[in-house]
């Protein structure tokens, strides 16, 4: 949606919502919120549900869109559901190919990982996926947000498999193979890995983040047996960055 102003129209915000949408948008946060009454969403875009998620985006590209359609844009990512996430044109090309009859190239996204998503529709809030935005910044505006029931998939990226390379994935690496990718992190990377990629050589998880799927790309066709990923810390946008990369690790079924 284009902005704060729109989201009343197609979901009920108090003000908690509201002030959060204010503090945060534009930008990498989705609401999860009570759907409208007589709201003209697809019921197809809530999955049945009696919420929607909205998100009023910052990218140039994406605005220019909404402000030409005129209208709200369901935008799921592009790609196939459960592969690597795309930040750039090429990801999506590579990933879609023909399937898709246009692509709008806005450059790589500066951020780098998805929204962060909450779940305005229960008492307290709750964080459904980790994203862009720091959960700690969050919770300045809301205090401590909730926990999801694990066993409920009410938005993207929570299935336990997911955003996964086709090369295998293995975490906290503390030495590498000849035959493995490095997914590094800080100044001391591990030495030994066929090719080797650092999120941030300063520690810097803005920039880790950022970097994240565009490197786990790079290191998904280098011909490498395994992806071995160094320890990233657990918190600020770290959170996003070990969501991301533990279910990437996960066990596909």
């Amino acid at each position: 949606i284009k902005d704060l102003t729109e989201a009343h129209s197609y979901a009920v915000l108090d003000e908690g919502a509201t002030q959060l949408a204010k503090k945060f948008w534009p930008g990498p946060l989705t609401l999860v919120l009570p759907r409208r009454s007589g709201s003209k969403i697809s019921e197809l875009v809530s999955a049945g549900l009696d919420t929607v998620a909205l998100r009023a985006p910052a990218d140039p590209t994406a605005c220019r869109l909404l402000e030409l359609a005129n209208a709200p844009v369901a935008a799921p990512s592009a790609n196939r559901s459960g592969n690597l996430s795309p930040t750039t044109a090429d990801h999506v090309s590579k990933n879609l190919g023909d399937e898709v009859a246009l692509i709008l190239d806005g450059g790589p996204c500066p951020v780098g990982v998805e929204s962060t998503i909450i779940d305005w529709s229960v008492t307290p809030p709750a964080l459904l996926r980790p994203g862009g935005i720091a959960a700690e910044e969050i919770e300045k505006e809301t205090g401590p947000l909730g926990i999801p029931d694990p066993l409920t998939v009410r938005a993207p990226g929570m299935l336990p498999n997911h955003y996964s390379p086709v090369t295998p994935v293995r975490l906290n690496a503390r030495q590498c193979q000849a035959n493995e990718g490095l997914l590094a992190f800080g100044p001391n990377p591990v030495t030994g890995a066929k090719v080797t990629k650092n999120l941030s050589p300063t520690g810097d998880l803005v920039e880790a983040a950022s970097n994240l799927f565009a490197m786990l790309h790079i290191l998904d066709t280098s011909n490498c047996t395994t992806i071995a990923t160094m320890s990233i810390p657990e918190h600020g946008l770290g959170l996003a960055i070990n969501d991301r990369l533990r279910r990437a690790a996960s066990e596909r079924k």
